[in-house]
């Protein structure tokens, strides 16, 4: 029997994007100092919101944002709780930075691009 996998969400500018090129879109990079957690989201919508109403804002983002999607085992996730920030709509796991590199292996497949938004002009 094969295990229960979960599709998460993830926003992200453009340096992030490319940090997570550079792995292969196998993993996502290690957390600043300044970031003790690493929030994947429960819904595409959650992520749309972020990447386009936030990310395409911040200029450490490059006025750009990306939606990335990618599967988990249900196990590994267990051990975290499932966050609500505002309204029932904004879900989120908050993984510790220092767990990010086991999160990374528990990743099954590669993290996929689903959306681009860019800052309008």
């Amino acid at each position: 029997m094969s295990e229960e996998l979960i599709t998460l969400y993830r926003p992200v500018g453009l340096m992030e994007l490319e940090l997570i090129r550079e792995s292969g879109f196998l993993a996502f990079p290690p957390r600043l100092s300044s970031q003790p957690f690493f929030y994947p989201v429960l819904t595409e919508q959650y992520a749309v919101q972020i990447a386009r109403d936030w990310n395409t804002k911040d200029e450490s983002s490059q006025f750009r944002g990306y939606v990335l999607k990618f599967r988990m085992k249900a196990s590994f996730l267990g051990r975290y709780q499932i966050r609500t920030v505002g309204s029932s709509a904004h879900r989120e796991y908050w993984i510790p930075s220092k767990d990010l590199e086991e999160f990374n292996r528990h990743l099954e497949g590669p993290i996929e691009v689903i959306g681009e938004f860019r800052a309008e002009k």
